[in-house]
C-alpha cells in the first residue's frame, strides 16, 4: 500500500519523521563512544530535543538547505494542530520542531533515503561543530 504524503496531516508526517531521524542520532552516539544510558540520552538531546530540532530547521531555512517542497511540508507540520504539548519547551518551539520531523516523514514516504541521510548528517554536523547553540 502506498501512502500519499499530501493526504496526511503534519502531525502524522512528524510521527513518522521522528522515527526516521532518530536512528541516525543513535548510531552517531554509539560511534562517539557513548554507551551508558544516561550519557546516551544526555548527548542525544543536543540533536533530538524540540529546541535542537527547531534551531536546526531554522538554520536549514536560513542557508537554503531545503527544497521548496520540503519548506511547504515544514510549514504544514509547523502549523498542524496538536492535542499534546511539550513538557520542556514552549509551544512555538514545539510546533517548529514538529515541522522539522514532518520533513523527514515526507522524505520517508516519498522514498528519498539519500536525502534523509544527507539532511540527518547535515544536522549532526551542525551540532557537532557548534553551529547550532542553546539547544538544551
Amino acid at each position: 500500500m502506498t501512502v500519499d504524503y499530501q493526504q496526511l496531516n503534519g502531525i502524522a508526517l512528524a510521527y513518522l519523521g521522528d522515527a526516521v531521524y532518530e536512528p541516525f542520532i543513535r548510531q552517531h552516539m554509539i560511534e562517539l563512544g557513548y554507551t551508558k544510558p544516561t550519557k546516551l540520552h544526555h548527548h542525544a538531546t543536543h540533536y533530538v530535543s524540540a529546541k535542537a530540532q527547531a534551531a536546526l530547521i531554522e538554520r536549514m531555512q536560513a542557508e537554503d538547505v531545503l527544497t521548496d517542497t520540503e519548506v511547504d511540508v515544514f510549514k504544514r507540520g509547523r502549523n498542524a494542530k496538536s492535542h499534546t504539548s511539550a513538557k520542556h519547551t514552549d509551544v512555538l518551539t514545539y510546533r517548529i520542531s514538529t515541522g522539522f520531523e514532518a520533513v523527514f516523514g515526507y522524505l520517508q514516504l516519498t522514498d528519498q533515503s539519500d536525502r534523509i541521510a544527507a539532511l540527518a548528517h547535515w544536522c549532526i554536523e551542525q551540532v557537532d561543530e557548534g553551529r547550532v547553540s542553546n539547544v538544551n
